[in-house]
């Protein structure tokens, strides 16, 4: 992907790239990047959700390229070296200073909490519509932020 990093258009356009090698590919209502907690608790801890309507929809197709997603619902677990990939591909994102980089941030501290404490794990969700089963203890909490 040599396309321009440093423009919100740019940065549209590589998402449309990269889409396009996804069969199937059918962009998510919802999404993000969890955590499991340092505690007991079972809630899985959010960095930053993608809810509807979101304009963030590059690091949904890294996760989605990363993890084998195409389409509709599903969670997935990330592996340290996952996290790390999506960390990597997106980086060159920052180039473009008139937007913010959320996901990038979210990604970054799930890395950091894994690196500090490697008995917890990652997840991503990909909710395809919020009236599709609940897949997973991470897609409701996802949800339950998505809608609060």
């Amino acid at each position: 992907m040599s396309n321009d990093w440093s423009t919100p258009e740019g940065i549209a356009a590589i998402k449309d790239a990269l889409a396009a090698t996804i069969e199937g590919w059918v962009a998510p209502v919802a999404y993000g990047v969890g955590i499991s907690p340092a505690s007991s608790s079972p809630e899985r801890e959010f960095p930053h959700v993608n809810g509807p309507g979101g304009t963030h929809g590059l690091p949904a197709v890294v996760l989605a390229k990363i993890v084998g997603h195409a389409h509709g619902t599903q969670t997935y677990d990330l592996s340290r070296a996952q996290v790390e990939a999506a960390v990597e591909t997106l980086a060159p994102a920052e180039a473009c200073t008139s937007m913010d980089h959320p996901n990038l941030a979210a990604l970054r501290t799930v890395l950091a909490e894994l690196e500090s404490n490697p008995a917890r794990e990652a997840q991503v969700v990909f909710v395809g519509d919020l009236d599709d089963p609940v897949s997973s203890e991470a897609d409701a909490t996802l949800r339950t932020l998505v809608q609060s």
